[in-house]
């Protein structure tokens, strides 16, 4: 094995083998982990990174102690409370804040590697940084070490009450731990600390956004945003009632908050998670309210926010070419009728008044004319929300970036292959790539086949082409016949961007005439920004 680490032996009963399992000696302790039987690597699973209070499990966490004993890192089925986005069944624990490091066999003391650390998505309610979906295999045969993580979700991750107990935007802070512990022990493993990458899908890219603004501590080197940044319709209010609510649904009513928090600490998460939905609460990050002697995360609106790390930090982003299609493939033509889509997403960013009631039938009109709406308008709605819910965001942060100096690479992904990730679980046929439909093909997705020689050609693309930029800064260092084309980053004056699709094609400003309408008509009313203007 490559990396300097203390190996144990353990001799195999079969035909007199020796399997070596690694060993590592961090920081917080010795780690043994397990060989990999899919390629030249090792994993080490499931690895604690910290402790939620089980008196306040609606807190801050607490940093992993020491380990006094090797700590066997052989599981990564935990996962935090939340709706299995694939059984439909609660489920998780609050013994979740687990990651999981995944070492090619090549890394040492001497040979360190860049590290990719994967933030993953799930609206901040649902996912993990297990196997199951985010498979290393692909990534780490282009020599990275790719580090994965739970971080908690729903009521415990993201209750905001405004108060010192729950300031909220604990899921957030569970992973400034993550990161930390990373930082301070990804030597050992034979990653390179001072070449580390952070990325992120859907949320997990809104983290990552928020991180790069935060006013912690430098933790990471350069930044992935897929679909997704802090300007998302994730970011929302706080709900101070929130535990009373919680509790009333559980059939125990009181007007007292610390009563009510205190009931719910002692109460299963199965029940917590139940009651949540029974509510219909939906927890956001919010801006925080300050408090003396508590740590802040985020405590201003990201366009408020003037940090240094913007600048100097590179930047690869972008989003999918179809990010609503999910929602309206499937959807019959009788669902259309009354459907009130242009309100319902405009809110979740502006304050309504009856002047703006004009400005949402500006953008009625030019997305569907005075057209009723109807099932023909199908398509037409899905780029408005698509614009709305994914791309002007993204769009938006890059422009804001780009302003501030920082270098960025942007995409768009358009390919439709047979991998494409919520396309196949929602059998859509339909052309064109949905929300989350590219993570297939950088990760080894437990229960697909073997890849077509045509999907096989997109996962080799797009992991060589995250892997370059981990490792020099620059997606296209040089052509190669796999990727022939030089992926020029966008500037100030000129909107440069690679399509990533069946032919790789260096275009200008995706959507143009949409997104250059929305940024208009944010500029114009800017002041009536739910959370800008509060």
């Amino acid at each position: 094995m490559g990396f300097v680490i203390l190996l144990l032996f353990a001799c195999a009963a079969v035909q007199g083998l020796v399997r070596v399992d690694p060993l590592v000696k961090t920081k917080q302790g010795l780690i043994k982990g397990i060989r990999a039987d899919d390629g030249d690597y090792s994993m080490f699973l499931g690895i604690p990174y910290a402790i939620v209070d089980e008196n306040n499990p609606f807190g801050p966490s607490i940093p992993q102690t020491e380990f006094k004993e090797i700590y066997n890192a052989n599981d990564d089925s935990r996962t935090c409370p939340q709706v299995d986005e694939f059984t439909n069944q609660i489920t998780g624990t609050l013994d979740c804040l687990r990651l999981n490091v995944y070492v090619p066999n090549i890394a040492g003391s001497r040979n360190k590697l860049p590290v990719l650390i994967w933030i993953h998505g799930g609206g901040f309610s649902g996912g993990d940084g297990g196997r199951f979906v985010t498979g290393p295999k692909f990534l780490v045969r282009h020599d990275v070490v790719l580090v994965t993580m739970n971080y908690r979700l729903g009521p415990y991750g993201f209750m905001c009450l405004d108060t010192p107990e729950v300031p909220g935007n604990q899921g957030l802070k569970d992973q400034l731990l993550a990161l930390r512990w990373i930082k301070d022990n990804i030597a050992a493993f034979g990653g390179d600390e001072n070449k580390m990458t952070l990325m992120g899908e859907s949320a997990g890219a809104s983290s990552v956004d928020f991180h790069l603004l935060s006013d912690k501590e430098s933790l990471f080197d350069q930044v992935i945003l897929q679909s997704g940044s802090a300007l998302l319709t994730l970011l929302g209010e706080s709900i101070p009632d929130a535990p009373l609510r919680l509790t009333k649904q559980l059939g125990y009513e009181t007007s007292d908050v610390d009563e009510a928090l205190s009931y719910l600490s002692k109460m299963d998460t199965n029940s917590v998670i139940n009651a949540t939905l029974s509510s219909h609460l939906f927890f956001k990050v919010c801006i925080e309210k300050r408090f003396d002697d508590v740590d802040g995360f985020v405590t201003e609106h990201p366009l408020m926010v003037d940090s240094p790390k913007i600048k100097n930090t590179p930047m690869l982003a972008g989003f999918n070419n179809k990010e609503t299609l999910m929602m309206y493939a499937h959807m019959r033509p009788e669902q259309f009728k009354g459907y009130g889509t242009f309100r319902n997403v405009l809110e979740g960013y502006f304050t309504y008044d009856d002047e703006f009631a004009e400005m949402e039938d500006l953008v009625r009109r030019f997305y569907i004319g005075d057209e009723e709406m109807s099932e023909a308008l199908r398509w037409d709605l899905m780029e408005f929300n698509s614009d709305l819910t994914f791309n002007f965001p993204v769009q938006w942060t890059i422009d804001h970036y780009l302003q501030k100096g920082s270098k960025i690479y942007q995409y768009l992904f358009s390919y439709s292959g047979e991998r494409n990730f919520l396309k196949k679980r929602m059998n859509i046929t339909t052309d064109g790539a949905a929300h989350a439909d590219e993570i297939a093909y950088l990760f080894d997705i437990s229960y697909e086949d073997t890849p077509t020689h045509e999907d096989q050609r997109m996962i080799d693309q797009m992991t060589t082409l995250w892997t370059n930029f981990a490792k020099f800064g620059d997606p296209t260092p040089e052509t190669t016949d796999l990727l022939p084309v030089k992926w020029v980053p966008a500037t100030k004056e000129i909107n440069n961007y690679l399509d990533l699709d069946k032919e790789l094609a260096l275009r200008r400003l995706p959507y143009n005439k949409r997104l250059t309408f929305l940024k208009f008509f944010f500029k114009t009313n800017m002041h009536r920004l739910t959370l800008l203007t509060k």
